[in-house]
């Protein structure tokens, strides 16, 4: 009660309309109580009520909830007692709103075990699905023998479908009547086109199936489009020709290799008149209104599979996937697979798209009133909680989740009104009704007194209070309109020397009757509040989220602030990886504050600079190039990676310095791709069409290699050699010649010969004759 006190300040001048200012406020029906000055003061908090001296005359009613059904969840869905599977509870409840005051209750879902199976195989049998046509001849054996694995109470049924028999879809001629395949040389005979033909209704004997299967033969339409959405809704309405059950998960899957014609395209035939939703199955068991209805919209579609609690599988082409793809975000409770060309994989194909069916829980809200609010708390098999949510996935077989409901009313519509509405998981028969009634009445009121002494016979005593007769005014219905006084001012001052009625109201019998304003409602006991001059967001008094009260702002629920523009909501912060804000930043006002540094995105998903951001894109190009990865879910690839723009190219170009290069395995080899964040939010993913990859080297190549190496090596160690000899020998020859241009003795001799005869002179001195002799002898 500290601050602006909504209850006492707030213009209620009978109990009803105190119960309206806030879930708080309460009602004080006890005739003696309060001040003489102002009616308002019976209208107040609970505990101020009873502080004042009203305790016992109390009107504070509460929203309340009752459990009408609550069967026990079942453990398993097959057997002799299906028609008493459980799969959601409780299963009915009332609720008794008081406008403002939420309450809330928890829903239990559990996917059950073996739960009977109902699968409706509806073909494309245009002249192109001729392969096709061959390879499923035996699915129904070998497709009972899968799904046996899941559910022992599996049925199988089969129809299909061509196009609308009208020109431009179709050969019209008269020569193509009966073999519109006439003139065509690649294969010249087949049967007339069709729009829909139902075939075998829901059967558990499968061999029904193969013979059904083994005496269709193709068509041939001469547009590319297929009918195929004509197909699907007659497969939805019709019921009882179909055979679908109530106990049963009911899968429809589509096998084309085309697109689809859409609604408007009827008209290119001539067909104006939009398609009513019904059955139009005839005798035969074929469509009857190919040619006067157009083909159905998408929202007629999704309506109609909803209605009947069908799972449609799209089963297409790879060239046509990113097209359905697109689809099963417009169509709620759709998955798509790749179809390989001849189906080969369509047994694979259905058992994957039912495990993904069987692995989410999520809740549809039918018939919702406009002044009901409702919020969803998630429960997951985690065991945390996720506000705003109201899906889990990644569960298995038998799983158990809750989701808390809150529930509000905004508002009091007429007297005795009442609304009724379904929660529902897609896909799912079972519900919870919730049926609604309106808590706006005081109890004091029924006990209204008219014409009361109480109020001087002028007027109808109630809660409390007189409700004075049209001329006569006062808290007792004393005065009679235009008496006027000084005698009757006094109370007309909220305090001693301010204005009467605070300048914006004159007083009358005691009471301030305020001024019309065009900006709103002036009121309180001395006019001293309006509901026009609280905070503005944009422009807007109190942001469109909340009431002004007296200058101050009462926020709707899951808005606060002074101007209520701060939403208290977190589902719009939750990233596609369910973190809060992807892990970097902070959710504030029901917006995230990146944190991260090169954060940036509603959810702060992008981050070009942050680790791991190679593995969030990854996931992308995984699930939107090939179906696989954990986002491999339709809605949720769509969904997460709606701001992907994804372009494969033959070689990379990694020379743009602002695109991130990232790499990651991919059964031994390496998938490249780059990433650029663009302006407008969105990010360009840039993707090898193949991954790199590198054959593994055979064990010859190695013994190979590794001889070649030891010879390679020994041939570079002799040159080595060689090298190093010729090195040296030259360097020997070049000393050599200069010694030899240093030797002193002619070329022609040989200074190593020696002569076989040796001279040598020996010198001496005789005396012959008395004379001396000098000279030598050889």
């Amino acid at each position: 009660t500290e601050g602006l006190n909504l209850c006492t300040s707030g213009s209620a001048t009978s109990c009803e309309e105190c119960l309206l200012i806030h879930p708080k406020c309460a009602w004080c029906s006890k005739e003696e109580f309060g001040s003489t000055k102002s009616v308002t003061s019976r209208c107040d908090f609970l505990q101020n009520l009873i502080a004042n001296g009203c305790a016992g005359a109390i009107e504070n009613p509460s929203s309340s909830i009752s459990v009408l059904k609550n069967v026990p969840l079942s453990s398993k869905g097959s057997g002799q007692t299906h028609l008493d599977v459980t799969q959601i509870t409780p299963q009915k409840v009332a609720l008794s709103l008081r406008p403002g005051d939420q309450t809330s209750f928890r829903v239990q879902v559990r996917q059950v075990e073996d739960y009977p199976v109902d699968l409706y195989y509806l073909m494309d049998l245009s002249l192109s699905m001729n392969d096709d046509l061959d390879n499923i001849r035996n699915l129904g054996t070998k497709l009972a023998e899968e799904m046996r694995k899941l559910t022992s109470n599996f049925r199988l049924g089969f129809g299909s479908f061509v196009d609308k028999n009208i020109s431009p879809f179709s050969y019209t001629a008269p020569r193509y009547q009966n073999n519109p395949c006439i003139g065509y040389k690649l294969f010249p005979s087949c049967v007339p086109s069709f729009g829909f033909r139902h075939l075998l209704s829901l059967t558990d004997k499968v061999d029904r199936f193969n013979e059904e299967v083994q005496k269709q033969k193709v068509s041939r339409n001469r547009d590319a489009p297929e009918g195929g959405f004509d197909a699907i809704l007659q497969a939805a309405v019709c019921k009882e020709k179909i055979g679908w059950r109530k106990e049963a998960s009911h899968l429809l899957v589509f096998t084309t290799d085309d697109v689809p014609h859409i609604a408007l395209d009827g008209k290119l035939g001539g067909l104006v008149q939009p398609h009513d939703g019904q059955c139009h199955l005839n005798e035969a068991n074929e469509y009857s209104a190919s040619s006067q209805l157009d083909y159905p919209s998408l929202a007629l579609l999704g309506e109609k599979l909803a209605e009947n609690n069908i799972h449609l599988i799209f089963a297409v082409t790879k060239s046509h996937y990113v097209l359905y793809k697109n689809f099963t975000a417009l169509i709620p409770g759709t998955t798509v697979e790749i179809l390989h060309k001849d189906s080969k994989n369509i047994i694979e194909l259905i058992v994957k798209a039912y495990n993904s069916i069987r692995s989410k829980v999520e809740l549809t809200v039918w018939d919702s009133p406009e002044d009901i609010g409702l919020t969803f708390t998630a429960t997951c098999q985690d065991g945390l909680s996720y506000p705003g949510l109201r899906k889990c996935g990644d569960l298995k077989i038998g799983d158990t989740v809750s989701f808390e409901v809150a529930v509000e009313a905004r508002s009091c519509p007429a007297e005795d009104t009442s609304h009724t509405f379904t929660i529902k998981p897609a896909g799912f028969r079972d519900t919870l009704e919730v049926s609604v009634t309106y808590n706006c009445l005081c109890g004091c009121t029924g006990h209204a007194a008219p014409a009361s002494g109480k109020c001087s016979g002028n007027g109808t005593y109630a809660c409390g209070l007189c409700e004075c007769d049209p001329g006569y005014l006062g808290a007792r219905c004393e005065c009679e309109e235009g008496a006027s006084g000084d005698m009757h001012h006094a109370m007309c001052r909220e305090a001693e020397g301010k204005p009467l009625c605070s300048g914006r109201g004159e007083c009358s019998c005691n009471q301030c009757l305020c001024y019309e304003s065009e900006f709103g409602n002036i009121y309180g006991p001395f006019c001293e509040c309006d509901d026009f001059s609280c905070a503005r967001y944009k422009g807007v008094l109190c942001s469109g989220h909340g009431e002004c009260h007296c200058g101050e702002c009462k926020c709707h629920a899951g808005y606060i602030g002074d101007n209520c523009n701060c939403s208290t909501e977190m589902d719009s912060c939750v990233s596609s990886d369910g973190q809060m804000c992807s892990g970097r930043g902070a959710c504030v006002c029901g917006k995230c504050q990146c944190t991260e540094p090169g954060a940036f995105g509603e959810t702060c998903e992008k981050c070009p600079t942050c680790p791991g951001v190679c593995s969030t894109k990854r996931d992308c190009i995984e699930c939107k190039l090939f179906n696989s990865g954990r986002l491999a879910d339709n809605q949720t690839c769509q969904k997460h990676c709606k701001d992907e723009i994804i372009t494969t190219v033959d070689v990379l170009e990694t020379d743009d310095p602002n695109a991130i290069l990232c790499a990651y395995p991919v059964n031994n080899c390496v998938m490249k791709f780059t990433y650029l964040e663009l302006a407008s939010g969105k990010s360009n993913l840039t993707v090898l069409k193949e991954p790199a990859c590198s054959s593994a080297p055979s064990a010859v190549t190695i013994v190979l290699a590794v001889i070649g190496s030891v010879v390679l090596i020994g041939i570079l160690l002799l040159g080595l050699w060689k090298l190093l000899v010729t090195i040296h020998d030259r360097r020997e020859f070049d000393r050599f010649q200069s010694e030899r241009s240093r030797a002193r003795y002619e070329m022609a001799s040989n200074p190593l010969y020696r002569k076989p005869i040796s001279t040598h002179n020996i010198e001496f001195t005789f005396n012959k004759l008395n004379k001396s002799y000098n000279g030598t002898v050889d």
